[in-house]
């Protein structure tokens, strides 16, 4: 059974873990940011974030500095830093005159890169003669908001996906911070802003998430117009697409080199399979959770149905599914032996689950992270 944490009444926006899983940050829909910690069985608020303005859109928390870095619809971003009993904001200088929509940290944790409705890609590194985050930006040829990033694992690309109906790796290559990169197989010139591949989401949807492999040659993307594509650079470089039957994934994560989980409108992560062959195939939903039975309601559960509902009947409206609303993020929890062990999702329901992968194959028959 996967488990499960009722946090707030309302959607969470995002949510994030620090490095060894004792806390979290979350947002609940607005323009705070809470930070939990565990105390016995249950998650408790140890602090709350008050800097931004507007709604917080999107936060990341690196996991060997500690560093939390949040960002907003106010167009600003903070690096949070912990200090003592309190958290001490940075702000960013991001340079932007939309919203911000996503922020990640690269994997070595020397620069985070913020999506926006600013058609660009601001690349944030620190400043150390004037102590302040600086940024760079990437525009070109982005048309539209930037609505996911993921780093590659060598921590120089980033996958981008948009509005403008495209799935497009860009070069971050700070040449302030950071070493001359060696090719990939994405391509060999490594300049900042250059865009090394370009693949067209063919269905006309414009792009909710995007996921890099653990080894950085798949690249998986999924679509409002119900599709799901996975191109491996490192193979043949066509990209393998399926308009599925279901309701359209708001985000998606390998968990393996080639098992990846997505989840939606459809409120239950699904397992995909992209093999070596460039073969995609819909594995099976995670979520086998039952319908609970009515029986008799007391007169406490009649008043709570009409302050609801606005009806005293014995119908039951949950899903039947754990998540009651859209699945909005999915993030890895547990990573071992290069695969991701355990992850955790969240969404418009106000709930936080984790789950936990072999307790998912040994539930499910024929179920397997490959």
């Amino acid at each position: 059974m996967p488990e499960v944490h009722e946090l707030v009444l309302g959607p969470i926006s995002c949510h994030c873990w620090n490095g060894n899983r004792t806390k979290f940050a979350m947002s609940p829909n607005n323009n705070e940011v809470h930070i939990y910690f565990k105390k016995g069985a249950k998650w408790e608020v140890e602090h709350v974030l008050k800097e931004h303005g507007q709604k917080v859109t999107g936060m990341d928390w690196a996991s060997k500095s500690d560093r939390l870095v949040t960002c907003g619809a106010d167009r600003n971003a903070y690096v949070w830093t912990h200090t003592g009993k309190e958290w001490k904001p940075s702000l960013v200088i991001l340079r932007i005159n939309r919203a911000a929509t996503m922020v990640r940290w690269s994997p070595k944790e020397n620069k985070f890169a913020v999506g926006s409705g600013a058609r660009l890609i601001s690349i944030c590194y620190f400043e150390e003669e004037n102590d302040w985050w600086v940024s760079k930006h990437i525009k070109k040829p982005l048309r539209s908001t930037v609505l996911s990033l993921d780093w590659h694992p060598d921590n120089i690309l980033i996958a981008v996906g948009s509005c403008d109906f495209k799935t497009r790796v860009f070069s971050t290559y700070v040449k302030e911070i950071e070493e001359k990169p060696a090719s990939t197989c994405w391509g060999k010139k490594m300049t900042f802003g250059n865009c090394m591949a370009e693949f067209s989401n063919s269905g006309g949807g414009w792009v909710h998430d995007v996921s890099f492999s653990p080894s950085g040659n798949k690249l998986a993307w999924v679509g409002h117009d119900a599709s799901i594509s996975v191109v491996n650079q490192a193979g043949d470089g066509q990209v393998t697409t399926i308009k599925h039957s279901y309701l359209p994934y708001l985000s998606c994560q390998f968990m393996t080199e080639n098992s990846l989980v997505t989840a939606g409108y459809d409120c239950y992560p699904a397992l995909w399979s992209h093999d070596d062959q460039g073969k995609l195939t819909y594995i099976n939903k995670l979520d086998q959770a039952e319908k609970k039975g009515t029986g008799h309601l007391s007169a406490m559960e009649k008043f709570k149905g009409l302050d609801k509902r606005a009806t005293t009947g014995a119908e039951d409206t949950s899903l039947q599914s754990t998540h009651q609303n859209a699945i909005t993020q999915i993030t890895i929890h547990t990573v071992t032996g290069g695969s991701a062990s355990r992850f955790s999702t969240s969404g418009v329901d106000g709930r936080l689950v984790i789950w936990d992968c072999k307790s998912l194959e040994a539930s499910i028959a024929g179920l397997k992270f490959k």
